[in-house]
């Protein structure tokens, strides 16, 4: 059993698309990081970031104590080598799929992230980090889209954790959308990959933890997730 510590965000998301496709049974334990539940000291002995997600494996390989894992791309790659699936054993594919699992854990997610910061979040509307986090992005879109030209997935065939890591950084703030219309081949990724049941299963978990999910934060929400320096 592995429990899923998890909040419907993109982050998140990439635990709970790997869980459904392998069929690994899991337990989710949310944590509402828009009231600071990723602050308690409970939660910070699985995951010492403050972050979600994280997971507690209680049958890890091997046998012997739980084994506690933090950081979503550390996530993947801890169950896909547990369970063999989603990450080729080919040491030349295998490289494939963790240059562009890294790639989004370095680029893709950061810099979508500070995009919807200032774009959705910030208390007043700042310019120059707008186009700065715009452009980034775009350019970011456009290196994924040449990547998928003549391949169905990141990696070639297989659809693999490189995948999963990504898919649920492609524009996901609803209040300022990221014109998709330039990079065919990424919307043709991202509709066949939307199109998988698992993919279905792994997003209506976050509407099971948070029906709110996608409305405007509060001020204490804001407070939790953005006012947090040396504590």
């Amino acid at each position: 059993m592995i429990d899923l510590y998890y909040w419907p965000t993109p982050n998140g998301h990439k635990v709970t698309l790997l869980l459904e496709e392998a069929g690994i049974e899991y337990a989710l334990q949310p944590v509402d990081i828009g009231k600071g539940a990723q602050f308690e000291p409970a939660f910070l002995t699985v995951s010492s970031n403050n972050k979600m997600p994280a997971i507690v494996d209680h049958a890890p390989a091997g046998g012997g104590a739980a084994v506690s894992v933090f950081e979503s791309g550390a996530i993947l790659l801890y169950l896909a080598e547990k369970h063999g699936a989603f990450l080729p054993a080919d040491p030349r594919d295998r490289i494939t799929v963790l240059e562009w699992l890294f790639w989004q854990m370095a680029g893709l997610g950061p810099m979508t992230g500070q995009y919807g910061h200032f774009h959705v979040y910030a208390p007043e509307p700042i310019p120059y980090a707008r186009d700065r986090y715009r452009n980034e992005v775009e350019r970011l879109l456009g290196v994924l889209d040449h990547r998928l030209q003549g391949r169905d997935f990141i990696a070639g065939d297989d659809y693999t954790i490189a995948d999963m890591a990504c898919y649920p950084w492609i524009d996901p703030y609803t209040t300022a959308r990221v014109d998709l219309s330039h990079y065919p081949d990424l919307q043709r990724w991202r509709a066949a990959i939307a199109a998988r049941p698992a993919t279905g299963r792994a997003y209506a978990r976050a509407r099971e933890v948070n029906p709110d999910a996608g409305r405007p934060l509060d001020d204490e929400a804001k407070r939790q997730l953005f006012g947090q320096g040396r504590r």
